[in-house]
């Protein structure tokens, strides 16, 4: 028997019929909607007179648009009240269960997936959202899909898909108190580049990223996406187990048990092949953060600023010397006395408790610099709900932050929390395109510990100093 990768279990499970074009055919298993990328698949609904086929097998929530702080409530366009009314309606003409603003259980649509345990290892995950990737760290094939793609699976709970390659990255290395999931990954995207997973579904494996959390693995998978693979995946284990045991709509009773044999044997084999091979080592690896306007633009914390002529890569050159015009900086520069307007602590890559306790143990009593705007969204009500419950919200708001209410925020300008042109931002997301935070704002990715540090200096700063 041919020895088989995970993404190959996973298809071949999923497989409902393959096609002389190339493309299959596979059955979704678990389909998540927000506000945004949901409105124009529900209207070809409705013109064609469908229905959904499985409306328990999808939940939805509202984030993308939703207002952070309370008084932002009254400046809402008609827009975004409109989108935030469609999706209600949706919901509840379609029977899709709702976590709309207000439900103790609202938030970002990837946070809450997970925290519900509609999360399982095997399964296929999708949503109208391109860091639907995150749930790869429970060992599920998730992926992003366009409005057609989500009409169908709503129709139809299949979706028509071209395999991918397999690509893995096995991490090593013994990185120090201060790194976390997102410099592994910043490092990651920086050494290989944002095209290098084209074409491929990334399997992580290694060391590393064994001993990592699981909230630590969904951000790994969360930025996948930003080398250019369609998936990222991560074996599930007993961490993974233990993660997802007792949660809401996890299996119970005889079905856990069901669920726990498939899911022992859900790896790859030892002696798979894989399309392409990578390794990253992240012995004395210190923080990554970007400098410019694409994750790969990364470098580490106390590094100066690459010269774009020393680039062997011409387009790779001419994209950094852009960067550079963008951002207002200079090569050679050092990075750690980049000074900074607004730092965010928020987002599907870095909202969850463990987050914002990384994020709180780095304030040691210390205040936000008087130059710097700081806030703090949680990633859902239930994260706010327990980071309150441990006081973390008292120490952020003591130390300057604005502690605010759940959704997308600042990571894409399409609600009320844009900053103005020419604003300097460091932030926990995952995107620092041109534009990305609001027309002309300069985005700087970095993990919690390293955000804090930075607005408590008032310029990017090295969290382990």
């Amino acid at each position: 028997m041919k020895a088989k990768t995970l993404y190959d279990k996973i298809w071949e499970s999923h497989l409902v019929k393959e096609m002389p074009n190339g493309f299959s055919l596979l059955y979704v298993d678990r389909h998540l909607i927000h506000e945004v990328t949901s409105a124009q698949a529900f209207s070809g609904l409705s013109e064609k007179q469908h229905s959904v086929r499985q409306p328990l097998l999808a939940i939805g929530t509202m984030d993308h648009v939703v207002p952070t702080a309370k008084d932002l409530i009254d400046v809402m366009s008609a827009e975004q009240r409109n989108l935030l009314a469609l999706m209600h309606s949706n919901c509840e003409t379609h029977g899709i269960p709702l976590f709309d603003l207000g439900h103790t259980r609202q938030g970002i649509v990837h946070v809450i997936g997970p925290e519900l345990g509609f999360i399982l290892p095997g399964t296929i995950v999708v949503c109208g959202d391109s860091h639907a990737s995150t749930h790869g760290a429970f060992g599920a094939l998730a992926f992003g899909i366009g409005a057609s793609e989500i009409e169908h699976v709503l129709v139809t709970q299949t979706l028509v898909q071209k395999k991918q390659k397999t690509f893995r990255i096995t991490v090593e290395g013994r990185p120090n108190d201060a790194i976390s999931a997102k410099d592994i990954i910043l490092k990651t995207i920086q050494t290989l580049g944002v095209s290098s997973g084209n074409g491929y579904v990334v399997e992580f494996c290694g060391s590393v990223i064994e001993n990592l959390s699981m909230e630590q693995r969904m951000t790994l998978c969360n930025m996948s996406v930003e080398l250019g693979a369609k998936a990222g995946l991560i074996a599930p284990d007993q961490k993974t187990i233990d993660y997802i045991k007792g949660r809401q709509l996890a299996p119970k009773g005889d079905a856990w048990l069901e669920a726990l044999a498939d899911w022992t044997a859900l790896r790859s084999d030892n002696d798979a092949i894989f399309d392409k091979e990578a390794s990253i080592n992240v012995d004395d690896t210190h923080s990554f953060v970007t400098w410019g306007t694409s994750p790969e633009h990364a470098i580490d914390v106390t590094s100066l600023l690459p010269f774009p002529e020393q680039e062997q890569d011409e387009n790779r050159a001419q994209g950094m010397s852009r960067a550079y015009s963008y951002m207002q900086l200079t090569p050679g520069m050092r990075l750690d006395e980049v000074k900074i307007d607004v730092a965010f602590v928020g987002s599907c890559t870095n909202s969850r408790i463990e987050d914002l306790r990384a994020a709180a143990t780095q304030i040691n009593k210390r205040r936000v610099s008087p130059k710097v705007k700081a806030i703090i969204v949680p990633g859902s009500m239930e994260v706010k709900k327990q980071a309150e419950a441990e006081g973390l919200h008292t120490l952020f708001e003591q130390a300057g932050f604005e502690w605010r209410l759940p959704g997308c925020s600042l990571c894409v300008a399409i609600n009320n929390d844009t900053l103005s042109a020419g604003t300097r931002c460091i932030s926990t997301s995952n995107r620092n395109f041109e534009n990305r935070q609001g027309k002309g704002v300069l985005t700087h990715l970095a993990s919690p510990r390293t955000v804090v540090e930075s607005a408590i200096k008032g310029h990017i700063a090295n969290p382990a100093l």
